[in-house]
């Protein structure tokens, strides 16, 4: 069995994130051990950097990793940031484009200077860049990262392609899935 939302052929998923319909059928699937077990070590790695007033989690993915992270760095001040892309009319012909939101913003952090700042991934980095202009001392980390987003991440655990879909365990549930072999011989929507 595989941690997946949805059946592999659909292509009705929508998250914010920069996956398209046309374009892959990669897909990596989390499960709350890997999770886990990814998020302990990006604390191992966390750890020896040095000392953090706090640590601020991106919501709503970032909750996660941040949870394990601060226990295992023993971090007891921990703030959030509510973050959201969406779409804005640009007055292009295509008529939008992707706005990045901040929601909620982290309270007494100031610039961020001692302060590390979580997510689950980081994927074209829009997020961070964004985070990285109203916090530009924080230490940004993510469990996942993908290329795109790699230059503005300061830390990471898993490198993983452009092209591919990360599944986290709270995205999905359980169901049976055909081996990859199988996906390729159906065509999408049959």
């Amino acid at each position: 069995m595989a941690c997946l939302p949805f059946d592999e052929t659909s292509t009705g998923l929508t998250s914010g994130r920069a996956m398209t319909d046309a374009q892959t059928q990669k897909y990596f699937p989390v499960s709350w051990d890997d999770m886990h077990r990814s998020a302990k070590a990006l604390a191992w790695k966390l750890h020896d950097i040095g000392h953090w007033k706090g640590l601020i989690a991106i919501t709503r993915g970032g909750l996660v990793p941040a949870a394990i992270i601060a226990r295992e760095l023993e971090i007891r001040v921990i703030e959030t940031v509510s973050v959201v892309s969406r779409a804005a009319s640009d007055g292009s012909a295509s008529g939008q484009h992707e706005e990045t939101v901040i929601l909620k913003h982290p309270a007494n952090v100031g610039d961020g200077e001692g302060w590390l700042v979580i997510d689950d991934l980081v994927d074209t980095g829009r997020t961070i860049e964004v985070l990285r202009r109203m916090l530009p001392k924080a230490y940004f980390a993510a469990v996942y990262a993908k290329p795109q987003g790699m230059p503005l991440i300061d830390s990471f655990v898993t490198e993983v392609s452009q092209d591919t879909w990360i599944f986290l365990p709270w995205d999905g549930e359980m169901q049976i899935s055909q081996p990859i072999a199988q996906q390729r011989k159906t065509p999408p929507g049959t």
